[in-house]
C-alpha cells in the first residue's frame, strides 16, 4: 500500500477546560474514501478545522504527504493540496458561476497589458462552463447567478474548483445534509469521480447510508475520541448505526425514547 497522504497521531484540541479532541489518530489514502461519522457533538468539525489549518493542535502528530505540518494556516493548508468544502459553501449568491468559480484565485485569470492589469472573463468562462461538464452539469450561462443553481450543482462547483485548483485531498463538511436524493446522488456519483482520478476524500456525515454508499473506510468519533476504523467488508451499517449512537441498537433507543416520555 502507497504512503498514506494525511496521518494524524493522537490528536488532541483544547479550548481552555474544554477538550474538543481527545486523541484522534486517522490514514488517508490516494484513491480512498474515507467517511468520518459521528452524532453532532462528536468532534467532527473541530477535527474538520484542524485538519484544515483553522485550529492549531494542542498536541499530536499531523502530516501531509509525510511532511509535519507546523503552524499551519488554511492557506498553508490548500498550497499542500488539501481543500476543505465547508457545508455552507463560501458562495455568493448573486455573484456568477465564474466569479466565483476564481474568488480567491483571481490571479489565474489575470491579463497584463501595459500598465494595466485587467481579469480575462472570457478565458475564466471557457474554463468553468469545461469544468462543470466535466462533472455533468451543463450551465446554461457562466455569467448565471450561483444562486440560480440547485444545492447538489453548488457542491459540485466547488468540489469542481478545488480539483481544477490541484487539490490532492477533498474534505468535504455534510456535503448532502441539506440535499434531496436527487441532489445528494449527484454529489456522491462525483466522490466517486474523485476516488477514480486518485484523491483521497475525507467525507464527513451522520448520514450512513450515504457513508457506505461511498466509502471505503469508516472512522467513528464520538464526544472527541475515535471509536474505532472500520473497512467496509468489516462492519454492516446497522453496526455503524450502532457505534455512532453509543454500542446502542434501535431498540435501546426507542425503549429510552418511551420512558422520557412517559411523563408527557
Amino acid at each position: 500500500m502507497s504512503a498514506p497522504i494525511i496521518h494524524i497521531e493522537n490528536i488532541t484540541k483544547h479550548f481552555g477546560n474544554i477538550i474538543a479532541l481527545n486523541g484522534i489518530s486517522m490514514d488517508l489514502y490516494p484513491g480512498e474514501v474515507m467517511c468520518l461519522l459521528g452524532d453532532n457533538g462528536a468532534g467532527k468539525s473541530t477535527l474538520i478545522k484542524t485538519l484544515a489549518g483553522v485550529h492549531e493542535k494542542t498536541s499530536g502528530i499531523y502530516k501531509i504527504n509525510g511532511k509535519d505540518v507546523i503552524h499551519p494556516t488554511p492557506q498553508k493548508i490548500l498550497d499542500e493540496g488539501v481543500a476543505t468544502v465547508y457545508q455552507d459553501l463560501s458562495t455568493i449568491p448573486l455573484m456568477s458561476l465564474t466569479r466565483n468559480f476564481f474568488l480567491g484565485r483571481e490571479d489565474e485569470i489575470l491579463k497584463k497589458i501595459p500598465f494595466l492589469n485587467i481579469l480575462d472573463f472570457k478565458k475564466a468562462n471557457k474554463i468553468t462552463i469545461e469544468a462543470m461538464q466535466e462533472i455533468g452539469i451543463n450551465v446554461r450561462e457562466p455569467s448565471q447567478p450561483i444562486g440560480t443553481l440547485s444545492g447538489g450543482e453548488r457542491q459540485c462547483l466547488a468540489i469542481a474548483k478545488a480539483v481544477h485548483f490541484g487539490a490532492k485531498v477533498l474534505i468535504l463538511d455534510e456535503p448532502t445534509s441539506a440535499l434531496g436524493v436527487a441532489q445528494s446522488s449527484m454529489v456522491l456519483k462525483y466522490i466517486l469521480q474523485a476516488r477514480k482520478r486518485n484523491l483521497g476524500v475525507i467525507f464527513i456525515t451522520h448520514n450512513v447510508f450515504h457513508a457506505y454508499a461511498v466509502g471505503d473506510r469508516f472512522t467513528i468519533l464520538n464526544r472527541g475520541k475515535t471509536l474505532g476504523t472500520f473497512k467496509k467488508d468489516e462492519i454492516t451499517t446497522e453496526e455503524l448505526q450502532n457505534k455512532m449512537a453509543g454500542d446502542k441498537t434501535i431498540q435501546d433507543l426507542t425503549a429510552e425514547l418511551g420512558e422520557a416520555t412517559k411523563n408527557l
